[in-house]
């Protein structure tokens, strides 16, 4: 299995005609995982499209871990380790790290405010002053979240480089593989990117935070429950705790449904921190296996 030559299946990279060699069956897998990835419907994105994004990524990736560690990839990767692109190669496996943790932190930071914002509910019910209070910290807790977010997301801009991967040594072995590892760096950081905006919300500038803030209250009211389980459940959490600051709702009458929404907020938040864990513990294996087989 080990002497299986690569194939020219990478997405940047046509297939050779001339050269009638048979792809090594984890070839083929990656770039299945990755044409599933890449025709996922991003045009309406949702929690329930993240979570099966993230198990697809889980996935590629578990494929990419066993093709590292075929000798023919360590054959590759040690003759090429003075090669610009394997330097980039490291450096991506930085950046997702890197992005991975941004959304951890922010899901488990949102998911303890959160958390705190049901337990004075529950206890001070009725008390509208002391829960208003609460509200406000956590929308102000957004607020730094979606401000991390922001940052991490122009960090990512500036560093990620764009463009084909070209190899010096033009061998179809090497290309292949070149072009396949930057192809997966590319469409995890897509997806970590979208996940990113998605845990942040729709950006609004303070003009029209409340207008827009009333027109969502009035479509949310109309939708069915089956459309508004595939909504953004952070900015429905949003959009509702400042109905309730600016007493756009009757506050007594909804400590139930505020308390209902934010309990859904922590279920999708909790779906996404355990992927994003396993993606972690992943992303760090392949990033070992590489500096093991470049140091070797």
């Amino acid at each position: 299995m080990a002497s299986t030559p690569f194939s020219q299946t990478s997405h940047h990279q046509p297939r050779s005609k001339s050269l009638p060699c048979k792809p090594h069956p984890l070839i083929l897998q990656c770039n299945q995982h990755l044409g599933s990835l890449e025709t996922s419907d991003a045009n309406s994105p949702s929690s329930s499209l993240f979570s099966h994004k993230l198990t697809g990524l889980q996935t590629l990736h578990d494929c990419v871990e066993k093709l590292v560690l075929l000798p023919l990839t360590q054959e590759v990767l040690v003759q090429e380790r003075q090669e610009k692109w394997v330097d980039e190669l490291l450096e991506g496996s930085l950046r997702l790290l890197d992005v991975c943790t941004v959304a951890k932190d922010a899901l488990l930071h949102t998911k303890e405010c959160a958390r705190e914002l049901q337990s004075i509910m529950r206890r001070k019910r009725g008390g509208e002053v002391e829960v208003t209070a609460e509200v406000r910290k956590f929308l102000a807790s957004r607020k730094v979240v979606k401000k991390a977010i922001l940052k991490a997301l122009e960090n990512l801009k500036a560093t990620v480089k764009k463009g084909k991967v070209s190899p010096s040594n033009k061998d179809h072995q090497t290309t292949t593989l070149a072009c396949l590892l930057k192809d997966v760096e590319v469409i995890t950081l897509s997806i970590l990117e979208s996940l990113l905006i998605f845990i942040s919300g729709p950006a609004q500038s303070k003009s029209s935070n409340y207008w827009s803030l009333v027109s969502k209250l009035m479509h949310n009211k109309k939708v069915s429950s089956t459309q508004e389980a595939d909504q953004n459940e952070f900015s429905n959490v949003d959009a509702a705790l400042q109905s309730f600051v600016f007493h756009m709702t009757r506050k007594s009458d909804n400590i139930n449904h505020l308390q209902s929404q934010l309990e859904n907020l922590e279920s999708v938040i909790q779906d996404f921190v355990e992927a994003l864990e396993i993606l972690f513990k992943r992303f760090i294996k392949i990033r070992v296996f590489l500096l093991n087989i470049l140091n070797h």
